[in-house]
């Protein structure tokens, strides 16, 4: 294979995956799979969580990739697809296990920029504590934080309304 190749598909691998995790947190991890994801949104009483499992079982997902690409020529597009996947996970565990949850205390916040808007972006995703009613569901692509606070906003005044007779 070729370098671009190789390149082209790392890089498209870790970009789908950030599209999967967002459709897995929106409708599984905030649906049927909550048991494992409500641990993420209490407080956490040790070093590890029930959550950590989804990363675990991705982790099996990426290695599978690296094993069978690396069968033969035929399926070496597999391997770096299992890069890719290996590169958003470090991506996942630096941005967001490391800066936004501080779970290695580092003791730095971002006040501007592209990861300031991340943190503020997932902060308002913990806005809610139950598995309804939340917002950015992405975890390397953050929507506008004024965006995320007048859906949140909206939500609560809809659910303070009483209910039409």
């Amino acid at each position: 294979m070729s370098l671009p190749s190789i390149i082209v598909i790392i890089l498209a691998t870790c970009a789908a995956t950030e599209v999967v995790a967002w459709l897995v947190h929106r409708y599984i991890m905030h649906g049927w799979g909550w048991h494992w994801h409500r641990s993420h949104h209490e407080p956490r009483t040790g070093p590890f969580e029930r959550n950590d499992l989804y990363a675990i079982f991705f982790a099996g997902i990426a290695i599978a990739l690296l094993v069978v690409g690396q069968l033969n020529a035929a399926t070496a597009p597999l391997f770096w697809a299992g890069i890719g996947m290996c590169l958003y996970g470090a991506l996942y565990t630096t941005l967001h296990d490391i800066l936004v949850h501080q779970r290695l205390p580092i003791g730095w916040r971002p006040r501007s920029g592209y990861l300031a808007r991340l943190v503020e972006a997932h902060h308002l995703h913990h806005a809610c504590r139950s598995r309804d009613g939340a917002v950015s569901f992405g975890f390397l692509f953050a929507p506008p934080p004024a965006r995320l606070r007048a859906r949140l906003n909206a939500r609560r005044h809809r659910s303070e309304q009483p209910p039409a007779a």
